[in-house]
């Protein structure tokens, strides 16, 4: 009998200790690894809001645009991760037209204006934000400057060494600046544009954000970017004065697309469900982006429909990316 009993408590043990461990491989597997262009402090609130939310935690690693499509070329025949979240839509264009990413046709896709996600359900815009200029207003007053208020106003030669701008070639932000100038001047005179803004550039940075922060310490006069990284400079208390160019200006529509062929396509499904909820749209709306579901925006953030901007061709911009990037590298960044 003691036998037995014994017998009986040694297969409870091993029948706990299986469901225990199967719990514990469920709980791992309920983890996601993605790619995001979302600035960090941004990519850490949204995702801490999808796990409370969900129960999904969610590992992610911080590219810029440029730095991601690299990646997802990189990693074409063998994938990753599932999904990228944010960044510039003409980088998830990009990131379409290489084959890099798949169709994907959320629910909560409604929620989003048609003119703002990809008619093949490839990629779907989450905020819109308008490129300016960003200056110090300390800095410009020790050099007797006044904050541009135009493209013409940054290759004056009293803005010489003044200038920060991202390179198009890692960076989003800096490509929808090239792409914008040539939409404007037309190719020849944007390049001619482009190589006399390179005489006054103190910098290229790799990730688009970093001139506003730069010029909001002082160590350049003016930071090229989109409006809400430097709204949020602003509400910290940099010296700081927002401008727009009077010809207009170009804007982002930060996206999200799911990966081909990525090894959590149906858990990444989840995030990009949730990705385009009110729920998601109040935490951007946290650090002055503005998104296209319809929530209470925060004092100062500044949506597109405020400012002037171009007719942006995104399709157009996307399709030419690889080659506009070479000729300025060739001809602007090489010389």
């Amino acid at each position: 009998m003691i036998k037995k009993k014994i017998w009986l408590v040694g297969l409870c043990l091993v029948i706990l200790t299986f469901f225990l461990f199967s719990a514990n491989i469920t709980l791992a597997q309920e983890r996601l690894a993605i790619y995001t262009t979302l600035d960090e402090p941004l990519a850490r609130a949204v995702l801490a809001a999808f796990e409370e939310d969900t129960g999904i935690g969610v590992d992610f690693v911080r590219l810029s645009g440029g730095e991601c499509v690299a990646r997802l070329i990189a990693e074409k025949e063998n994938p990753q991760i599932s999904i990228w979240y944010g960044g510039v839509g003409l980088d998830h264009i990009v990131a379409k037209d290489k084959g890099l990413t798949m169709p994907y046709e959320s629910p909560n896709a409604v929620n989003i204006p048609d003119n703002f996600k990809d008619e093949d359900h490839y990629w779907t815009g989450i905020y819109a934000g308008p490129l300016c200029f960003a200056s110090n207003t300390n800095l410009l007053a020790e050099l007797g400057l006044e904050a541009p208020t135009s493209w013409a106003d940054l290759i004056k030669p009293e803005y010489e060494g003044q200038i920060m701008v991202a390179n198009p070639g890692t960076s989003g932000t800096a490509y929808n600046v090239l792409a914008t100038l040539v939409q404007i001047l037309g190719e020849d005179e944007a390049f001619k544009y482009l190589k006399a803004l390179d005489k006054n550039i103190f910098q290229y940075t790799r990730s688009g954000s970093a001139p506003g922060k730069s010029a909001s310490l002082g160590e350049v006069a003016v930071g090229i970017g989109y409006a809400h990284d430097q709204v949020k400079l602003v509400s910290q208390g940099y010296p700081l004065v927002i401008t727009f160019p009077s010809e207009g200006t170009g804007y982002e529509i930060a996206s999200i697309s799911l990966i081909k062929g990525g090894p959590q396509t149906e858990l990444a499904k989840k995030l990009y469900d949730w990705a385009l909820t009110k729920r998601a749209a109040e935490v951007y709306a946290s650090v002055y982006v503005c998104p296209f579901v319809d929530v209470e925006l925060k004092e100062g953030a500044i949506p597109i429909s405020k400012v002037k901007t171009i007719d942006q061709d995104n399709k157009w911009a996307g399709e030419n990316k690889d080659r506009l990037v070479a000729k300025w590298t060739d001809e602007v960044f090489g010389q």
